[in-house]
């Protein structure tokens, strides 16, 4: 019997969407790991960007993608970060849930268990939900921290479109970048390309 692997992207990133993926493995398990899928923070970009394309023609998966714009509404409403993670974790379980039959669920431990138990919508409820630190070492995880990456990737460069020039990844060399966007385009637009609760919107 396989189980569902979830993980997210772009939560440490001032800029960018936050993405959630969740993945199902099978008996297909193996050809993951021939194709090298392991944690998405040991493989470059370039080859995170190929991956996602093969592990999505193998794999069942769904992506749940909160645009910081959708982010910044949210985080008001739940003024917790592990709160807005448990949402989007229970959203991606749910929705995959209605592609395959899986009564199993591993996935990256954040916070207080609770937040995710919490949050599970109807058909998540009667599964087992497995949150464990370093679950990355788990294939079906793996494989999620690789489309969720490419994702915020892939929607880190539209963002990059949009404002006229290429957006940086991570929270410390970021400050430039806010400061060029509030200078060209007032503070609105930060809104919708970063995640505004982080310190560096202060000291802007």
């Amino acid at each position: 019997m396989g189980h569902i692997g979830v993980d997210e992207s772009g939560k440490g990133d001032y800029f960018g969407y936050l993405v959630v993926a969740a993945v199902y493995v099978d008996d297909n398990e193996n050809l993951l790991k021939d194709m090298g899928v392991r944690d998405s923070k040991m493989i470059t970009d370039m080859k995170i960007i190929e991956l996602d394309k093969q592990i999505r023609k193998t794999c069942k998966y769904d992506v749940v993608k909160i645009s910081p714009e959708r982010y910044n509404m949210i985080y008001k409403k739940f003024k917790s970060l592990n709160k807005l993670l448990a949402w989007g974790h229970a959203r991606a379980i749910e929705n995959l849930l209605g592609k395959v039959d899986c009564d199993l669920v591993i996935t990256d431990k954040f916070g207080d268990e609770k937040f995710l138990r919490e949050a599970l919508f109807e058909k998540s409820k009667k599964i087992k939900i497995i949150q464990r630190t370093k679950a990355e070492s788990d294939t079906a995880v793996a494989a999620a921290s690789i489309i969720a990456r490419a994702e915020f990737l892939r929607t880190l460069r539209q963002l990059g479109r949009m404002v006229g020039f290429v957006l940086p990844k991570g929270a410390t060399h970021v400050e430039d970048a806010a400061r060029e966007i509030s200078k060209k385009y007032g503070k609105d637009m930060l809104s919708n390309v970063a995640k505004m609760h982080f310190k560096i919107t202060k000291r802007l």
